[in-house]
Order: C-alpha cells, then sequence, then structure tokens
C-alpha cells in the first residue's frame, strides 16, 4: 500500500509531464485510479469492492495485483461491443523518475509485432503490390535462400513465413541497447549474432507442419524491403499507423530519428531498469514494434468491424478474414496468418498474440464476433508480467460478464467400454509432456490440462470431446500402424485435424 500511496504523490510530481487523451467515457489513470488508491489507504477491500461498480472493482483487483507481483507498471484497455471502453495505468514508467505510466505511454510490444506485420502484408497483398503465395524467393534481393531438401519441391512462400509453416529456424532474438553493435537483418539471417552461430536453415518441408519462427519474420521483412524499397516502418507507417492516425506507435528504432518520448522502461527480477530501459530490436517484422493499449485497441476494432461487415476506414472484409482464418492446428491448437487461433478464456473464440522481450511486453486479445478485446502491456520480467496478464483477462471476462457457458446440448453418454479404451496415460514424444485420461463415475477427465487443472471431457460420439474454454475438441483414435491409442486435435468446423500430438504409453 505504501507504494501506492508512494505513486499518487510521484503523480502529482509528474503530473505536467503526463498527458491523458481519451474519450470521456474512458476510464483514465489521472482520474479513476488515483482515486481508488486513494481510497483503498481507508477502507478494507472487501468494503470497498462491494460498493464500487464494474469498472472500479476491475481496476481495484489489478491494482492490488500488480503490487502483489511487485510489477513497476502496467497499462490495458478494454473494448466492448467495437468502442475502447476503458483504459487505465497502474504504476510508473521506471524506477528512476518514479512517473507514472499514462494512457498514451508506449511498450515495447516484443512478439505482437508479428500480427501486425502480417495483417500489414495482408493490406499490401489486397493492393496488389505482392502475393503471399508466390515464393519469397520471387522478392529477395539481397539474400539468397539457403539450400536445403525441404524446399526443392515446395519453395516457401510469404504465407508459410507469416503462418509459421514454412520450416524456418531462429525462434526468437537478443534486446540490444544504445551502445551495442546492432547487427543488421543479413547478419540475423546468417546466424552473426549472439544467440545463433549458424545461417537459418529449414527443418522441415513448408506447409506440413508447424513451428515457431522469429526468423522467418525477419526473411518476410527483407523480401518486402527488397520488393517495395521502403523500410518496414516506413510501410507500416504508410500503410497502417498513419491511416488509421496511430501516433504513439511506431516500427521505429530508440536508434532512428523520429522515435517515441513517452515509453516505459524496461525492468528486471530486481526491478532494476535494464540498462537504458530501451530495447533496440532491429528484427522489426519479429518484435521491433513499439506500441500501446489504446492504439493497439484501434487496430484490433478495425479488425472487429471488418469481420462483422461493418464499415471500415482501413481494413477491409477480405484482409480481416484473410489474417484470420486458421492456416493449422498442427504443433500450435490454431494459427492464422500472424494470429493465434488457440484461446478460448470465456468461451470466447479469440485472435491474440503476445510479446515477451526482456523486461517488457504484454497481450492482445480480440474475439471474433460481437467486438470484445483486451490489450494489456507491463514494464517487468515475464515472471511477474504474465501472471498479471492472466489476471487482468479472468478479471475483465468476470466483471464485464463475458463468460458463456460451454453449449452442451450436443452431448452424450459415453459407454463404459469406450471410457477403458481411451483411458490411461498419454505422452507427446516431441515435448515429453504427459497427460492422464480418467474415467469417473461416467464423466472422462484429462490432468494436467488447461491451467494444469484437472478438466472435464464432454462426449460428443465417434472419439471425440468438447472441453470448456478450449477452442480445440480432442480426437481419439487408434493409430493405423502401431494399433495403438492416439489423441489428436481437430476443429470439426474448420475441417481442421492436427498430427498426432498424444501417444497413449500406459
Amino acid at each position: 500500500m505504501r507504494k501506492l500511496l508512494k505513486t499518487i504523490l510521484d503523480h502529482q510530481r509528474c503530473i505536467g509531464a503526463a498527458t491523458v487523451f481519451c474519450k470521456p467515457k474512458i476510464r483514465t489513470a489521472s482520474h479513476t485510479a488515483i482515486v481508488l488508491l486513494f481510497w483503498s489507504c481507508f477502507f478494507t477491500y472487501g468494503q470497498r469492492n462491494s460498493q464500487l461498480n464494474k469498472n472500479e472493482r476491475l481496476i481495484n483487483t489489478i491494482a492490488e495485483a500488480v503490487e502483489e507481483h511487485h510489477l513497476n507498471g502496467l497499462s490495458f484497455a478494454v473494448v466492448e461491443n467495437y468502442e475502447a471502453v476503458l483504459s487505465e495505468t497502474i504504476g510508473i514508467k521506471d524506477v528512476n523518475s518514479k512517473c507514472p505510466i499514462d494512457t498514451l505511454t508506449s511498450f515495447s510490444s516484443a512478439s505482437i509485432s508479428k500480427p501486425i506485420t502480417a495483417l500489414l502484408f495482408a493490406m499490401l497483398e489486397e493492393k496488389g503490390k505482392i502475393d503471399l503465395k508466390k515464393p519469397v524467393s520471387v522478392y529477395l534481393k539481397r539474400y539468397k535462400l539457403p539450400e536445403s531438401k525441404w524446399i526443392k519441391s515446395t519453395p516457401p512462400t510469404l504465407e508459410h513465413l507469416l503462418s509459421h509453416t514454412s520450416g524456418t529456424s531462429q525462434h526468437g532474438f537478443a534486446d540490444y541497447y544504445h551502445g551495442d553493435s546492432i547487427p543488421d537483418l543479413l547478419q540475423s539471417l546468417k546466424g552473426e549474432i549472439p544467440q545463433y552461430d549458424s545461417e537459418i536453415e529449414f527443418l522441415f518441408e513448408p506447409g506440413t507442419q508447424w513451428k515457431y519462427s522469429g526468423g522467418g519474420y525477419v526473411l518476410a521483412q527483407v523480401a518486402l524491403e527488397d520488393h517495395l524499397g521502403k523500410s518496414l516502418a516506413a510501410i507500416a507507417e504508410e500503410y497502417l499507423f498513419g491511416p488509421l492516425e496511430l501516433k504513439r506507435t511506431t516500427m521505429k528504432q530508440p536508434n532512428e530519428s523520429g522515435f517515441l518520448q513517452n515509453i516505459a522502461l524496461a525492468h528486471n527480477e530486481e526491478g532494476e531498469i535494464i540498462r537504458d530501459g530501451i530495447p533496440i530490436t532491429p528484427q522489426v517484422a519479429a518484435s521491433g514494434m513499439w506500441t500501446n493499449p489504446m492504439d493497439l485497441s484501434k487496430i484490433v476494432i478495425e479488425i472487429q468491424k471488418a469481420l462483422a461487415g461493418k464499415n471500415t476506414s482501413v481494413i477491409s472484409n477480405e484482409v480481416a478474414n484473410r489474417v484470420t482464418e486458421i492456416q493449422t492446428i498442427y504443433g500450435s491448437g490454431g494459427w492464422s496468418l500472424g494470429w493465434e487461433r488457440n484461446k478460448a478464456y470465456g468461451n470466447i473464440d479469440w485472435f491474440s498474440h503476445g510479446g515477451a522481450n526482456t523486461g517488457t511486453g504484454g497481450y492482445v486479445y480480440g474475439s471474433m464476433q460481437d467486438g470484445k478485446g483486451i490489450v494489456i502491456f507491463g514494464n517487468g520480467p515475464n515472471s511477474m508480467r504474465m501472471p498479471m496478464e492472466d489476471i487482468v483477462v479472468k478479471s475483465v471476462i468476470k466483471e464485464f460478464d463475458w463468460d458463456k457457458p460451454l453449449d452442451l446440448t450436443d452431448v452424450i453418454p459415453l459407454k463404459t467400454e469406450e471410457a477403458e479404451l481411451f483411458t490411461g496415460t498419454y505422452k507427446n514424444a516431441k515435448y515429453g509432456a504427459l497427460v492422464d485420461i480418467m474415467y469417473d463415475q461416467g464423466s472422462m477427465f484429462a490432468e494436467p490440462f488447461i491451467g494444469g487443472e484437472k478438466t472435464e471431457l464432454h462426449y460428443l460420439g465417434d472419439g471425440t470431446f468438447k472441453i470448456d474454454e478450449f477452442p480445440n475438441m480432442l480426437k481419439f483414435e487408434i493409430d493405423s500402424e502401431t494399433r495403438t491409442p492416439i489423441i489428436r486435435f481437430s476443429r470439426p468446423k474448420e475441417r481442421l485435424t492436427s498430427e498426432k500430438i498424444l501417444t497413449k504409453v500406459k
């Protein structure tokens, strides 16, 4: 509590530097949070909570969790019915100045850059600038793809790269800071950077599997910049950020002219600023965008309106469908052109993506229907920030009454002989994960499953089960070669079935 009180006092010192821009209906840190934090000095949480509306209860819950998890700062926005209805900030930009985060403060968004990059590519495809189904080599000038047996019959396309189905290596990248020797994109692809000692390579035939690859996005960035003769930052500003009037969003890096001023700094586990706190990410498409919850909410809303066939100014219905259509559920459980499609918190179908650079990051969620959204950023390490992201999501869904009960009207009784066939311990050969399938008093359960919990499986027939807050169904089958029970993810509506993910071991 002393920490929160100190934030209030520090706010008075920094108030001249903190500018708040929001529609009147959006609650901001300059008003709601400060008053609520002041109240917390005099009332217990239970007393206060019973008197407040949903926004205030939500802010109280999150503010107390921020203090409990020792996170320096958090900024989040909530979208409902295609409008931003809440924008809130808690905490400070950095431990040195103690200035509070405001609604205009931008964060290093890390891998959230990927779906925004994919969106930009889809917009350019619609304008006839590129073709995502063409081999990426068509657009490359500075770089030649390494030879590989995997790409002889199936050349990797931009679509493969943007959906992580290209088979490229290089998962992620380290951050750099002022004073470091900053590598260029070609050095990154050639593996001439600290965390890699070899050139990017292809690990499987494009389109046949899924593997998260920041290197694939670097390859796509080089191809686009070569083809259009402009930097990705300039292209993004011209076609997306500028038209949507996103004043606090950029793909420029801190060592470039025109970078943002009002930013939150990266902090480590001890709550200290990491070097100067301003990470430089030359792999811009993979992790170099800076933004804030309100700006990113505008992109989410524009996509959602386009999906719903509503009037939009920048993103068309075709582009919105293009970037959110599921490309694969292999490995990932669901991935589209840049967006995750593997979350169903509240039994809502989300397009989403997270980001985690060292000491900063966030998460963005947009519903495929009805215009709901949550955007979160925090300036702290994963161990402090990620639990807070989960708390924000669950708290928003609860307070805004978004949670939908799982539809069980198509569930049928499970016969004992079927249950006996399915029960047992299953293992994922690639990741070593173990899942126990149990039968108890007429019901099936998986443990661990979502969040490491024991989860009930609801039977639909033909070996298929649905699960609360999970977008895929579990499909039990008998392996045609080994005659051993296996489990796959399936999406019947999209007619997608994953690779064999779990095999019965006992």
